[in-house]
């Protein structure tokens, strides 16, 4: 039997397989396929071979015939946003078992760079996309329509999908969060969150939030943006500035949790009453803030549903339709005023 190479560089081909494990190369090329009928002790034999060396198959030769790779492309704006990490978690469990394998791709947010992940993704053309928002280039548009594979628009679904959207309305989200504000007594609200060129569901709950408060005859009475991670420390900050220039304003409204925690040690900091004085709500109902000295208000984005539900279209386990649309449920927390009547 020859032994192969020893040279780190050099590929292992079906033949070194073959010749470890003394069996024909037809017979490698079966067994890794998971076709035809092999016994059990060769095939184990030819696994044992296959491990022991640290062969991996040329996928891209064996989708020759089918034009397609066993890979779902899952396109998401961040990874130090802890939403994304949960959606990946979703799709994970869903596509565990069934041959396909997720590979990711992070655009930051920017529709340009968003336009090279779909491209590049789709060039190793892959089983299915799913990629986050409803929002894309023309460009980016047209590749994933003119893709030929399912294609599953995550996180959002105020808009009209390329093909399957599964999601929330996020300006439903807002709308009911405003109305909650509203009945607990709040009156003077401001806003803090990220720029929202491109970070297009955020804007899309500020928008619901200010009809809700527009049909109750209010208006913010302050904003502040910022760019960059959604961090405690930026959060801190920006609720400072906030309270600096507008000192009495009484419901803090953040575009999500992590800048909304920070806000919450702020107040707690400056020695303010919450939900008394001053009430405050974010937005995601990311578990790792549970332990904070309050329970921030918040609503649950449904990320890891969203996750799983996008990952049965692609995998041929759900019924697709046009919109599967999910729905968040409010937290109160401890930061907002219980409505009176209500314990």
């Amino acid at each position: 039997m020859t032994k192969p190479s020893s040279d780190p560089r050099h590929t292992l081909t079906l033949r070194d397989v073959s010749e470890a494990s003394g069996v024909s190369e037809m017979t490698v090329s079966r067994v890794l396929r998971n076709r035809g009928d092999v016994s059990p002790q060769t095939r184990e034999k030819v696994l044992e071979a296959a491990r022991a060396l640290g062969y991996v198959p040329n996928k891209i030769a064996g989708a020759l015939a089918s034009q397609r790779v066993n890979l779902v492309g899952v396109v998401i704006p961040s990874l130090s946003n802890m939403v994304f990490p949960e959606v990946m978690t979703g799709i994970s469990e869903v596509l565990e078992g069934t041959g396909l394998q997720p590979v990711v791709g992070v655009t930051n947010y920017l529709p340009d760079r968003e336009e090279k992940v779909i491209y590049e993704m789709l060039s190793w053309r892959p089983s299915g996309m799913i990629v986050a928002g409803l929002e894309h280039s023309d460009a980016s548009r047209a590749m994933l329509r003119r893709a030929g594979i399912p294609i599953v628009e995550i996180m959002d679904i105020d808009g009209d999908p390329i093909d399957h959207a599964v999601g929330i309305s996020h300006r439903r989200a807002g709308r009911q969060m405003a109305e909650a504000i509203i009945a607990a007594g709040y009156r003077r609200i401001a806003f803090l969150g990220t720029q929202m060129p491109n970070d297009h569901r955020a804007r899309k709950r500020l928008e619901g939030f200010e009809e809700a408060l527009a049909k109750a005859g209010l208006q913010l009475v302050d904003r502040e943006f910022y760019s960059g991670g959604s961090a405690l420390l930026k959060g801190r900050e920006m609720t400072a500035v906030v309270l600096n220039r507008t000192p009495d304003v009484d419901f803090l409204y953040y575009s999500n949790d992590m800048i909304g925690a920070g806000g919450l040690l702020y107040c707690l900091d400056k020695g303010l009453d919450v939900p008394g004085r001053i009430g405050l709500a974010g937005f995601n109902g990311v578990e790792l803030l549970d332990g904070l000295p309050r329970k921030l208000a918040t609503m649950d984005a449904c990320r890891l549903e969203i996750g799983r539900k996008a990952a049965e279209i692609i995998a041929g386990k759900a019924s697709p339709g046009a919109k599967v649309e999910l729905f968040p449920k409010l937290e109160p927390g401890d930061t907002i005023r219980p409505v009176s009547g209500q314990h």
